[in-house]
């Protein structure tokens, strides 16, 4: 997949939307329910890797609503609540977002039920509408969907990466991979909605990865996952 301009939005940045360098479990998750028209979850793995050419700011109006009640001078905005009538206000501004340029992606999904694997795979091809990732507007370019096989296999060679990628914490012992990298806790799905004076809140899964860079190397002897193309996979 490749996306010209995009932000994979990390959830504690507002002021500037701060980015995460490839997108999240659940926003690939997400994309694929979406596409194939599914409305409840249903359980796959998913190993994300990909690159990108650099990183730009960008403008973008920022609304920002207290529920205080509306007063002139002080708010740019004015709202009428439809059940109690009465006036709020809000205040229209500008912000920064954090964009990533010209991202190509390397998506291996793989659904605990495999008879789900020709649905996603038509989806994707042929989606009802125009698929995005990260943002609504970041719209996706599907370069090449396929089918392939993966295949636990024992490394005779290092094996170099040629892409980043989220690596889980616990998939290999620090002895079989040279990195540098940052870790990140990101969400892979939700696991039930609470509901606390009115306000609908998320319980999420969250999975603790690196983030390695393209160069990256697993050590000989290295037992991994790879599909019929010699892609390494880290799922999730």
């Amino acid at each position: 997949m490749y996306q010209n301009l995009v932000n994979y939005r990390k959830p504690t940045s507002f002021q500037l939307k701060e980015t995460y360098p490839l997108p999240p479990y659940s926003t690939v998750i997400g994309m694929v329910h979406a596409a194939c028209g599914l409305t409840t979850y249903h359980p796959m793995k998913v190993s994300v890797q990909g690159s990108y050419h650099s990183r730009i700011n960008d403008l973008w109006t920022r609304y920002e609503f207290s529920g205080a009640p509306y007063e002139e001078g002080r708010h740019s905005i004015k709202l009428v609540s439809r059940i109690d009538h009465k006036a709020y206000g809000a205040i229209k501004g500008v912000s920064t977002a954090e964009l990533l340029v010209d991202v190509e992606l390397l998506l291996h999904i793989m659904p605990e039920d495999e008879t789900l694997v020709p649905l996603i795979e038509g989806a994707l091809k042929s989606p009802p509408e125009y698929l995005s990732l990260g943002r609504r507007e970041d719209i996706v370019v599907v370069e090449e969907v396929k089918t392939v096989n993966v295949t636990s296999q024992q490394l005779e060679e290092k094996k170099y990466l040629p892409y980043d990628a989220y690596i889980p914490v616990d998939m290999f012992l620090e002895e079989d991979i040279y990195m540098h990298s940052t870790i990140y806790q990101l969400n892979k799905v939700y696991k039930k909605i609470e509901i606390k004076k009115g306000v609908h809140i998320r319980q999420w899964e969250k999975v603790r990865v690196y983030h390695v860079s393209s160069g990256t190397w697993l050590e000989p002897e290295t037992t991994i996952w790879a599909d019929d193309d010699g892609y390494v996979l880290f799922l999730v």
